[in-house]
């Protein structure tokens, strides 16, 4: 039995006397001092841990001013804030020992759009795609691209002055910057815009301190202006963190915003902005140029640019072969055919945008003129091996998603030593960066480190990604050996540390960066926070005896990851490798990726928090000597009985109020919908259901379980007895009442009904034998080679009867001999409940019986999507090589030859809602049910929808009813409720046509019910 985690890392005094003032003074937004809510934000996607003493969620910029107000006060003059948005920082600049303020859970609206002026005003928590979407009907878009912009907050992007593929055309973010309001430190709101020379004097003159800020920003612009231009380089991705090289605009207005852009939070809580808009460009191309050498992709990027594209990013061959083993392969393998005989090592991603057909075809055409003109020589000193090019916004997408999740794949590297981000956004000037990286690659080759690149060639930045093993000290070394190698490289090819992703713990090189110009940065800092308090040891410190933060000096996860004994780590080798990326913060509700975080915007309740909550819950529980594995072992050996005495205690005390780490932990874990999506979306492939049940095993092993836990593990058991008497289940589960009782007493709500159909006696009409040894005996081989069996499920055999039956029927019409296996239960809820003992048997007992099948030679084919993937997943987990193979209905039928059956079928024009699970861990099945429609004249799309809120049992656990309907809303609803689509939707999964009925009171048919009523044999 797991010990109690009484104690962790209290907060102190200070910070829980400031928190308590906070909520007596009408603080709006939400306070979190736990455990679980610090433990979480310790991380960004950098390598560094650091443990925050609360976490704050203001609702409003009036929050903003109470928190700077009180801040002020000589008692609070050591309290520490800092500002966060999506945490995807890859240098620790949100990291904090004191208070995060987290502005992205309420302040994330948009507050106006002016589409005649082209701008749009916004609080600082919304993501950038958030605001592309909303702006698209205008056609116009925010222009500063990033790779993590479907987590990425405005505020983010003006704190770190991002920018990334497309920024020679487009800029940095201070370039879309028109108006900002920043809450300072005295509570004061700036609100900051360019402003001539007369205004700029109205503002001196001021007595508080804003005046204070403008005649110090003022007053070094005037008086170091030479120095400034000396010190500061001619790239474009000159510096992030006060830029004084941009103090005035190009009309000379006085534009204290570019000191606020790229200031990391450290000169106050930025909590609306005005950005300027661009239109939308019409059309865009991709020209994807092959090369067999890395450095030669490189070279060639100044050669590529002469045609005028829009842009040119570079990935190496390491980056692009972790993309094809990744789900979004499937969507832009097209545009990438191998070239034969050669081994490609590196790509260049041309862009081309334009307003028109002509336009876009004449920029292409002044690159691909180049490229066919190319002789055999001039092909081997260019190491250019071929192009291809993708045409339209469609594809162009495509690409640069498979770009953007690139940053993220490097972290999926295998083995223990992965690349990280550490000297990964050098800036120099582009025609030395062929010359820069040699000598880069030569320095990490000296060190014997393997890295992936990728990056932004036609700016001179490339992302440069060393694979350390961080839990190895003496690898750990490193880090400070190559960060001041890289330093020095940097400087010798007049470039900078910091060309994208910001400087946080990084600023350490800042004085050796700016010299005579450092103290200059202080003085700025002093103005606004002059005792040091916002986000402090980043960019600059207000006096020369503070100093800033040390790469080494600053934890590391590693140093905490090191605690987890070797054994454990690898048992939960599923949950440890997050490195943090956010990729589950994706703010699109018509994306699958984690629709708890969704639904609750709370990070305790996305992959990342509950990655990062497992890791500590297994650090405690190695400090205390107990190793998970081990026990979990211990675990299923003991019965049940002998452990009940000590459950029903530690419970008693749990309900009087007694704390455990692990409660907390629990509590992030019974919100997962055990959807699989984190585990095919998620770069670095987190696997949340199976740490979660892990960790429910073992919680559950000192805690008595709910009742519902049992109820949903025997289902699958009960349901063939049940299926005989339908009246007496479907009586108790019916009535109003009985449905209180059960929602009280067992947790569970909205229970669905039994079909009361026997599917032995409609087995018997329609002609369909049982899958047994002996009937499959009688089969000739010609019979054998023609048959297929349907294997069953709970859910769809017991609840779907109809869709069984139509199934088969459909499979006969089709000219295949169907046949069923008998049921057996398939184990899954057992997995997601915890039950891992009995899942394990489940499994066995259920595959020694499938194999058997498939030793016929005869296919196997599952219905219900979630439990026959769980073949592929849960079951190899246990049984390795011995889990049966069960192809999706679609996978195998979509590889047939079904044409002479076309010409029985009318014509049918549906909309495909695919389940979750399907669309994330086996996405080439969903273009399957296209392929498969298609073969039979039918016309079928795929509608993009994210969650439906259902996922097994969730949403019919009374505890997650309203989070459940509340996903719903997020996506599905309007798909559902859209009058165009009344007769037009089909469905995949169960839960999700359960869920439908439920809600909207419409059934939704299965694709394969949809072919048979297409039949008009």
């Amino acid at each position: 039995m797991i010990p109690r985690i009484r104690e962790t890392s209290p907060v102190q005094t200070v910070y829980l006397k400031f928190i308590e003032i906070l909520k007596n003074q009408g603080f709006a937004g939400d306070l979190n001092p736990d455990y679980a809510n610090r433990t979480v934000l310790a991380t960004d996607n950098s390598i560094y841990q650091v443990l925050p003493q609360g976490v704050v969620y203001p609702k409003h910029v009036d929050d903003l001013v109470l928190l700077a107000q009180l801040s002020e006060r000589d008692e609070f003059k050591q309290v520490v804030l800092s500002p966060r948005g999506g945490g995807t920082g890859t240098n620790g600049q949100s990291l904090t020992d004191g208070l995060v303020v987290d502005i992205s859970r309420h302040m994330n609206e948009i507050l106006e759009i002016n589409q005649t002026e082209r701008w749009v005003r916004v609080q600082t928590g919304v993501v950038k795609d958030q605001l592309n979407a909303a702006l698209k009907p205008y056609g116009l878009f925010f222009a500063p691209e990033l790779s993590t912009s479907n987590r990425a907050t405005i505020g983010g992007m003006i704190n770190t002055d991002a920018s990334g593929q497309g920024s020679c055309l487009y800029g940095k973010t201070r370039d879309h910057v028109l108006e900002l309001k920043t809450v300072l430190l005295d509570g004061s709101v700036c609100d900051s815009a360019p402003v001539d020379d007369t205004a700029l004097a109205a503002l001196r003159s001021r007595a508080d301190r804003i005046g204070q800020v403008v005649r110090t920003v003022d007053d070094i612009q005037r008086e170091h202006a030479d120095l400034i231009d000396a010190k500061f380089p001619k790239l474009n991705r000159c510096l992030t963190g006060y830029d004084l090289a941009h103090i005035r605009t190009d009309a000379g207005e006085f534009n204290l915003n570019s000191i606020l852009c790229g200031s990391e939070g450290t000169l106050g809580f930025i909590a609306e902005a005005k950005l300027n808009l661009l239109p939308i460009p019409k059309c865009s191309a991709l020209v994807n140029v092959n090369y067999r050498d890395f450095n030669a992709a490189l070279r060639d990027a100044t050669e590529l640019m002469q045609a005028g594209p829009t842009s040119i990013e570079t990935v190496d061959s390491k980056v692009l072969n972790l993309a094809m083993n990744d789900i979004v392969w499937h969507s832009v393998s097209e545009f990438f055919p191998p070239v034969p005989g050669e081994d490609i090592k590196g790509i260049n991603l041309v862009e081309y945008t334009a307003d028109s057909d002509e336009a876009l075809a004449e920029g292409i055409k002044r690159l691909t003129d180049t490229l066919d003109a190319m002789n055999d020589s001039l092909r081997e000193s260019t190491g250019r091996i071929g192009y291809s090019v993708a045409m339209g916004n469609a594809a162009v997408g495509k690409i640069w998603g498979m770009r953007k999740k690139a940053v993220g794949l490097l972290g999926n590297a295998k083995g223990e030593a992965r690349p990280i981000p550490f000297v990964e956004d050098t800036a120099v000037p582009p025609e030395h960066l062929a010359d820069f990286i040699v000598e880069f690659r030569a320095l990490l080759d000296s060190h014997n480190l393997a890295y992936g690149m990728f990056g932004h060639v036609d700016a001179g930045v490339l992302h440069v990604r060393p694979a350390i093993d961080m839990k190895d000290p003496e690898q750990e070394k490193l880090i400070r050996i190559i960060s001041d190698q890289v330093a020095d490289l940097t400087q010798k090819y007049h470039g900078l540390l910091w060309g994208e992703h910001g400087k946080g713990v990084r600023s350490e090189y800042a004085p050796k960066f700016f010299g005579e110009l450092y103290p200059q940065l202080q003085n700025i800092k002093a103005a606004f926070d002059p005792h040091n308090q916002l986000n402090p040891g980043k960019i600059a410190t207000p006096t020369a005896d503070l100093s800033l933060l040390r790469i080494d000096e600053v934890t590391i996860r590693g140093q905490q990851d090191r605690k987890i004994a070797v054994e454990v780590w690898e048992g939960y080798a599923e949950g440890m490798h997050c490195n943090g990326n956010g990729a589950c913060f994706n703010w699109n509700p018509n994306d699958a990726m984690c629709p708890s975080y969704k639904a609750t915007r709370e990070r305790i309740h996305s992959p990342k928090g509950r990655s990062a909550l497992v890791r500590e819950w297994l650090k405690q529980l190695s400090e205390r000597k107990v190793n998970a594995v081990q026990e979990a072992k211990t675990n299923r050996e003991r019965s049940f009985v002998s452990s009940l005495p000590a459950r029903i205690k530690n419970t008693i005390n749990k309900k009087r109020g007694e704390y455990d780490f692990s409660h907390e932990v629990n509590e992030s874990m019974q919100g997962c919908l055990a959807c699989k999506s984190c585990v095919g979306q998620c770069p670095i492939k987190v696997d949340v259901p199976e740490f979660r049940s892990k960790f429910l095993e073992l919680y559950y092993g000192r805690y008595l379980r709910p009742l519902k836990d049992y109820f949903i593990g025997s289902l699958e058991y009960l349901m063939p007895t049940l299926a005989r008497v339908p009246w007496l289940y479907n009586g108790l589960m019916k009535p109003a009442f009985m449905q209180k009782i059960l929602a009280k007493v067992a947790g569970m709500v909205d229970s669905p009904l039994l079909t009361g159909v026997s599917l032995d006696n409609a087995l018997r009409e329609l002609g369909v034998r049982y899958a047994s040894a002996e009937n499959i005996a009688t089969l000739s081989d010609e019979q054998k080679a023609n048959t297929v069996i349907v294997v069953q499920d709970a859910f769809t055999s017991y609840f779907e009867t109809d869709l069984v039956l139509d199934s088969l029927k459909l499979l006969k019409i089709l000219g295949f001999n169907p046949m069923l296996a008998p049921f057996k239960p398939n184990g899954k809820p057992l997995h997601v409940h915890g039950f891992l003992k009995a899942f394990a048997k489940a499994a066995n007992n259920n595959a020694k019986m499938l194999n058997a099948l498939a030793d016929t030679g005869i296919i196997l084919v599952g219905l219900e999507p979630s439990m026959t993937l769980a073949y592929r997943s849960e079951y190899q987990k246990v049984l390795g090589d011995k889990a049966p193979k069960v192809a999706l209905i679609q996978e195998w039928l979509a590889a047939q030859d079904i044409t002479e059956a076309t010409p029985l079928f009318g014509k049918s024009d549906y909309k495909l809602l695919a389940h979750c699970t399907e669309k994330t861990n086996a996405a080439a099945s969903i273009k399957d049910w296209q392929t498969l429609f298609g073969a039979l004249g039918q016309e079928l799309s795929v509608v993009a929808t994210g969650c439906c809120g259902m996922a097994g049992t969730y949403g019919h656990e009374a505890a997650n009813l309203v989070t459940s309907k509340k996903i719903f809303s997020q996506s599905w609803e309007a798909v559902v409720t859209e009058p165009a689509n009344k007769g037009k939707l089909t469905a995949t999964g169960y839960s999700c046509r359960s869920q439908v009925k439920r809600i909207q009171d419409q059934r939704l048919p299965h694709p394969l019910q949809v072919l048979l009523g297409a039949y008009q044999g």
